[in-house]
């Protein structure tokens, strides 16, 4: 599996991409899932992908090698648009040669796309594409997209990142997202590859791969941790069974009854007539302290 995330911003965009790919337990292999298509002053384009990695691989080649039954090819597009068309009728040639054949083994169609960058004359433009070879693109109110893991470094793209993010703020954005999936997901592993795209440079200006040894991810993995808990630690716990009045962290209320849903013992099981009171952890505090 792998995670990759990519941002369209005011100021250019940004992407992130791992290198891990499983084969089962005892064979996790390193393959670079971020591709850069290039022709400076012209245009500037990257591709991500994520799923079958032999999918993924053939969909690239066809995309660097051929032209599209329009006769275009990402070197010859006018428009992003059009690149992503170009990439989702690559994704459907291998799909008409190669899914039958996986079907037959028992291996799904699976593969995701990311294509994000600039073409001179037209702003900077972000796509995600999908097995069927149709495509979104990113908008204000959706300004990123992920492929892969994505569920472990959502929420904290969710509550920082907007349009007007500057890209080194999205850029570390995009670190701690992906420290989040490292650190909950062993699919999603080192190196890394980070590229970071100001507008209208129409070049790779600012590009890096990431390993254990990298000072600035260290650092963002340190920090990050020991903020989090120290946040966690400055949040007050729940108050339970007091008004709402006297204390504004109330989760229980004295003045609410709320009971669980209780199973009945079968019969032939000793029981009392009345079941004994619930313990609260303000209760269960008062005891503690007489003790």
């Amino acid at each position: 599996m792998t995670y990759c995330v990519a941002m369209r911003l005011e100021a250019g965009l940004v992407f992130l991409s791992d290198s891990r790919t499983n084969a089962g337990v005892d064979q996790v292999s390193t393959f670079r899932k971020m591709t850069v298509f290039e022709n400076p002053g012209d245009r500037m384009m990257v591709l991500m992908s994520a799923g079958n990695l032999s999918i993924s691989q053939s969909i690239r080649q066809i995309i660097a090698e051929r032209k599209s039954a329009s006769g275009k090819s990402l070197w010859t597009a006018a428009t992003m648009d059009e690149a992503a068309q170009i990439v989702g009728e690559a994704v459907r040639t291998v799909y008409e040669r190669d899914a039958k054949s996986l079907r037959e083994f028992g291996i799904d169609f699976n593969v995701s796309l990311i294509l994000g960058g600039q073409i001179k004359g037209e702003r900077c433009r972000l796509f995600q594409v999908y097995s069927a070879g149709n495509f979104i693109e990113s908008h204000n109110e959706n300004t990123y997209f992920q492929i892969g893991e994505a569920k472990y470094g959502k929420p904290i793209i969710d509550r920082v990142v907007t349009p007007a993010t500057p890209l080194d703020e999205a850029a570390k954005c995009a670190l701690i997202s992906m420290d989040s999936t490292l650190r909950s997901n062993v699919s999603v592993g080192l190196p890394l590859d980070l590229l970071i795209y100001e507008t209208d440079t129409l070049s790779v200006t600012r590009f890096v791969t990431i390993d254990e040894k990298n000072q600035y991810f260290r650092m963002i993995r340190d920090t990050w941790g020991k903020q989090l808990k120290a946040i966690f630690e400055g949040i007050d716990d729940p108050v339970w069974n007091a008004t709402s009045e006297t204390d504004p962290n109330v989760l229980s209320t004295s003045a609410t009854r709320n009971q669980p849903v209780r199973v009945p013992p079968p019969e032939g099981v000793a029981t009392s007539n009345t079941p004994g009171p619930l313990q609260t952890l303000a209760q269960d505090g008062r005891n503690r302290q007489q003790h």
